[in-house]
């Protein structure tokens, strides 16, 4: 198997620079094992001007077959030679997406401590792959790459050259041109090829989901062919594809547009305010949930669905608060919440208090047990219905704060924005928002199904007609409860 990296350059940024971000010395050939057989780092041309690196991935088709894996898609293949004769060894497949992740970690990541500037930005590039299966042909390459900002080539490859009659083979040249962040050409591969093929050559376990969740953070959710890409990614394995989508799903609403929720907040602070300087209902919102968490006296905190860590950064500037963590689906969020909290220059005295945990509260968590206090600020409204009781048992039945604080928007006070059409809600990615009401019976119903108590207070100006922008309520474990 054969994939080849390219790019150009100029005097001030050469194009041998690719040997920084991937880790690979240009002057070097070099030599990586792995499960199947040899890969090999080498570099076809290295100048100023244009810099390709190859990797060769040299399949040994006897270890293929002893470690179970030289099975045909679907099943055992047709006859025992089928395992030795196949195209293994020269089509691009799960194996050659595995070999990515072995030799090029780090750039994966992106990371490169020697130019962090060039891994952060974007390069010209052009990737080519000269036999890579496609079950679909030509039209599902381009449906495939073509949504991630590729220009494509996607060539079939013939069954025979000296008889064109007999048509073309289910195999591509593929070669890629666009500008983009090395590290997402590379995620793109390393998902793309094994979806492209079809086929796994290792069996597919539940931590395949995290896998293609983490190489599919900033692309994935968005994708036109999401249900596509998931599904053959996982082997059509339908509880883990079920599992992945879930998850996805999760990540696009918790990556709803912060700034148009911000321009929300600043358009009801306009309306409702207009002697003084008015104050964010932002800022009001995490001053109400900072109060409660002081007189319930909490020290070590949760903030679930902590988006980019504003409130987490609010915590930090209490001492009080002696363990802060921020939980958070969404991979970018949390990288981009490291960025504004500053945490790779924090001191250690400072960061020692604060963790950033990537995870779904959807599912029950160990990790988030045995703390004070979780916060779920603007959250709940950002799941569908059905998915609801899942959280609930999450936060309230598996991981037992002693205290939970709940905001959500409140409908009601909706009509007191003028620009807001009548009927809709303040958020595109808002699945409801409740009236002051149904908020309450949904809080006292959990609070009697997990021996919690609960009281509401408004957050924000409160209008004598239809309340506080904000609704909060606050949850508190029983004495029993806690005892218990």
């Amino acid at each position: 198997m054969f994939l080849t990296i390219s790019t150009t350059g100029t005097a001030e940024a050469p194009a041998t620079d690719l040997g920084f971000l991937l880790h690979k010395h240009p002057d070097k050939a070099q030599a990586f094992s792995t499960s199947y057989g040899d890969a090999h780092v080498f570099y076809p041309e290295a100048s100023a001007d244009r810099c390709t690196a190859a990797l060769l991935l040299e399949v040994d088709p006897v270890a293929l077959v002893r470690r179970g894996k030289g099975k045909g898609r679907g099943g055992a293949p047709d006859a025992t030679l089928a395992q030795y004769v196949n195209d293994r060894p020269y089509a691009a497949s799960s194996l050659l997406a595995v070999a990515l992740r072995t030799v090029f970690a780090s750039a994966l990541r992106g990371v490169c401590d020697k130019l962090p500037g060039r891994a952060a930005n974007p390069l010209p590039l052009w990737i080519e792959v000269p036999v890579l299966p496609a079950r679909g042909g030509e039209p599902l390459v381009r449906r495939l790459f073509e949504p991630l900002g590729w220009t494509v080539a996607a060539e079939p490859v013939a069954l025979d050259e000296q008889f064109p009659e007999w048509g073309d083979s289910r195999y591509v040249r593929l070669v890629l041109e666009g500008e983009l962040r090395l590290a997402e050409a590379l995620r793109h591969l390393y998902v793309l090829l094994p979806v492209l093929d079809d086929a796994k050559h290792y069996w597919v376990s539940p931590d395949e989901v995290d896998k293609l969740l983490r190489a599919g953070d900033g692309w994935l959710a968005g994708h036109p062919e999401q249900k596509l890409i998931t599904s053959r990614y996982l082997a059509r394995r339908w509880s883990l594809t079920r599992e992945a989508l879930e998850r996805l799903e999760l990540a696009r609403l918790a990556e709803a547009d912060d700034t148009e929720a911000e321009e929300i907040d600043n358009a009801i602070d306009e309306q409702t305010d207009t002697e003084d300087k008015p104050v964010p209902l932002a800022v009001r919102r995490r001053e109400a949930i900072l109060e409660a968490l002081r007189a319930a006296g909490a020290s070590r905190v949760l903030d679930l669905g902590c988006g980019q860590g504003q409130l987490v950064g609010a915590l930090l500037k209490d001492v009080r608060f002696t363990e802060i963590v921020g939980v958070d689906v969404s991979v970018r969020a949390l990288n981009e919440a490291a960025r504004r909290l500053r945490l790779e220059r924090m001191g250690e005295r400072q960061s020692t208090r604060v963790t950033l945990l990537q995870g779904s509260l959807a599912y029950t968590d160990a990790r988030l047990k045995g703390y004070d206090a979780a916060v779920l600020s603007e959250v709940i409204e950002h799941l569908d219905l059905p998915r609801l009781p899942a959280l609930e048992y999450a936060v309230f039945g598996a991981a037992r704060p002693a205290t939970v604080i709940v905001t959500t928007p409140n409908v009601e006070y909706n009509v007191r924005w003028e620009t807001l059409p009548a009927g809709h809600v303040r958020h595109a990615d808002h699945r409801f928002e409740w009236t002051r009401e149904e908020f309450r019976a949904w809080a006292r119903e959990v609070a009697g199904r997990h021996g919690y108590g609960v009281e509401f207070a408004p957050v924000g100006p409160e209008d004598s007609e239809v309340g506080p922008p904000t609704q909060m309520a606050v949850f508190t474990l029983t004495a029993k409860e806690a005892a218990a």
